[in-house]
């Protein structure tokens, strides 16, 4: 099992947190698609901290073409020799349709038909196939000597899918070459739900499990004093109540009986009270989707829970804690 850490680093930034990242002992480093690009900075990072691997985690799919996206990621592979692997994502309908002013619906059957053209891409770049994909949303016949990169020496990125949705997920298990679990993910919800999706795809496709990437990103909360880790708990009840008041993401409460709550926070967002969300994420919301407690008790607490399934696991924690307590929490993570 591979640890990768969040890089929330912008161009100015990213050497200095790639070397911070790598010293830590991470093997990874990925991206988020916020306010700035996912993938610039990871030319950076590999540029001064070349051991790591590099992903974007997610690059939203569906406002870039699939040429665009198939360049950078060739681009990184090569840059990167070999470290690139390319996360994308969907999205949610409102983000498509009224930041992006795209076309969302229906998500599932566009990103199967995208994985597919970008993977059309790399074939004809890496094995010399003819470019002839031909779909109902997207169509790419024409790639001539001077557009083509040609053969990639550290050989094609996979492409990573985030996805929660059942439809999405079994999608990731069909075309993609491996699923990135949101963080916002319960058990009953991976094991019950996640899991028998991605299998519904692999047998699509005629895989197996051993085939394919699974990364869990984990939500920790942690610190090494009872103030650092009030601190933590509050800024991760703030993000839990930000995404459990979108519907989108529904389903990982139904699993664990909490949806009721989902109205609730919703209405809040709504009337634009984000400051209040984190006030209604009470113990049992924390127990279900986080993995918290002592420093020196989440390395063993997070192989108990993820190390059945994870062949990369992601860290997410989202608040201010010494270098030197994740440093021994990711060595023995990885002993």
């Amino acid at each position: 099992m591979k640890i990768d850490g969040p890089f929330y680093a912008g161009m100015d930034g990213a050497a200095a947190e790639a070397k911070r990242l790598s010293a830590m002992g991470y093997d990874g480093v990925y991206t988020l698609e916020g306010s700035w690009d996912p993938f610039f900075p990871l030319a950076i990072a590999s540029e001064h901290a070349p051991e790591l691997d590099i992903a974007t985690g997610i690059a939203v799919a569906f406002p870039r073409n699939p040429s665009h996206i198939a360049y950078q990621a060739w681009d990184l592979q090569k840059f990167s020799k070999g470290k690139f692997s390319l996360g994308i994502g969907s999205q949610i309908k409102a983000h498509i349709e009224k930041r992006f002013g795209l076309e969302f619906s229906p998500p599932a059957a566009r990103m199967r038909e995208y994985i597919l053209a970008v993977k059309a891409f790399f074939d004809c770049w890496q094995n010399g196939t003819r470019l002839d994909f031909q779909g109902k949303y997207y169509r790419h016949t024409l790639m001539t000597q001077m557009f083509n990169p040609g053969p990639n020496p550290y050989g094609v990125p996979p492409i990573m899918l985030g996805a929660l949705g059942p439809k999405m997920t079994e999608v990731a298990g069909e075309v993609a070459d491996g699923l990135i679990v949101h963080p916002f993910n319960s058990m009953p919800f991976l094991e019950d739900h996640a899991m028998p999706a991605v299998q519904r795809g692999l047998d699509k496709s005629g895989r197996k499990l051993e085939d394919f990437i699974l990364q869990i990103n984990a939500i920790v909360i942690t610190g090494e004093s009872e103030e650092e880790y009030k601190a933590a708990e509050e800024s991760v009840k703030g993000l839990l109540g930000f995404y459990a008041s979108t519907p989108a993401y529904a389903p990982p409460m139904k699993a664990v009986g909490l949806e009721g709550l989902q109205p609730t926070l919703n209405a809040l967002s709504k009337e634009g009270k984000w400051d209040e969300l984190g006030n209604h994420i009470d113990e049992d919301f924390l127990d279900a989707f986080c993995t918290r407690g002592k420093p020196e008790e989440i390395a063993g607490m997070l192989k108990a829970k993820y190390g059945k399934y994870a062949d990369r696991l992601a860290i997410y924690a989202p608040y201010a804690a010494p270098d030197d307590m994740w440093k021994k929490i990711i060595a023995e993570l990885k002993t």
